[in-house]
């Protein structure tokens, strides 16, 4: 449903029922899938795909070109998947040459003023809340929350089902299954509630506790800590997704917590 205030340049292949508020402007090059709702004043700019029911709030910027002194003009794109909502004032850039696209999975929910920069992997199921800054080429995993107000370094990578406090500078990579927090930004433990909520058991809760006893109470260091789990750990998911975690970080992983 196109709004006679609204612009949609005719080269822009957006779905029959597609709600277009007044002031939207859509350039060539877009894609918009069935019962998305794009708010009053979005500019959603050429390269950008958007999938199904989404619901895009008022003054957000989807497909801006990259902030980034290294883009030069080359064919990118933003790839946005079902049932997120972007709330008001977001702005998603496309990638460059690095990756080549921003993505950003299913089932999400960006609020107000999340900056997505260029090349960013954003996964499913995944809260930001307001004002967080993703820098460019960050990676966030499926069900994360990062709380209001956080900054996360280029090239960081924010493992599955991690809660991050509010406010917090995320400069190393957060292993998946935890909570991080204080600063500088340390491990504070397994986010027991968040894997309750989706449906891991007691021993799989144990489990994960005994993984992180090992990376972060006994005085290891993070080398010594994947041999003794590898040796002693029977091989599950979850043991597995973490081990790969921490033997690809390329900037390290957050500390543990030892208080004065």
């Amino acid at each position: 449903m196109k709004q006679p205030l609204a612009y949609v340049h005719p080269d822009a292949k957006v779905a029959d029922n597609v709600v277009i508020e007044p002031f939207v402007s859509i350039d060539h090059d877009v894609e918009i899938g069935e019962g998305t709702r794009i708010g009053s004043s979005v500019t959603i700019l050429p390269g950008t795909r958007i999938g199904k029911n989404c619901n895009i709030f008022p003054g957000a910027v989807i497909g801006g070109v990259p902030q980034d002194l290294k883009f030069n003009g080359e064919y990118s794109t933003v790839e946005i998947g079902d049932n997120n909502t972007i709330r008001e004032f977001v702005t998603i850039n496309r990638g460059t040459s690095a990756k080549g696209k921003t993505v950003l999975g299913n089932n999400n929910l960006l609020m107000a003023y999340v900056h997505v920069a260029h090349d960013c992997k954003v996964g499913n199921n995944i809260i930001l809340v307001n004002n967080v800054q993703l820098a460019g080429e960050v990676q966030v995993d499926d069900w994360a929350i990062l709380g209001g107000m956080s900054a996360v370094h280029q090239f960081v990578r924010v493992g599955s089902h991690v809660m991050i406090s509010g406010g917090s500078l995320v400069r190393k990579d957060v292993p998946p299954f935890i909570k991080a927090g204080r600063e500088p930004l340390s491990y504070v433990g397994i986010n027991s509630i968040g894997l309750r909520r989706r449906q891991y058991n007691n021993d799989k809760i144990r489990e994960v506790q005994d993984i992180y006893r090992y990376i972060y109470q006994k005085g290891l260091n993070t080398a010594q800590a994947v041999e003794i789990i590898e040796a002693e750990m029977a091989a599950t998911p979850e043991r597995d997704e973490v081990l790969l975690f921490v033997k690809d970080s390329k900037r390290g992983i957050i500390r543990g917590y030892f208080p004065d």
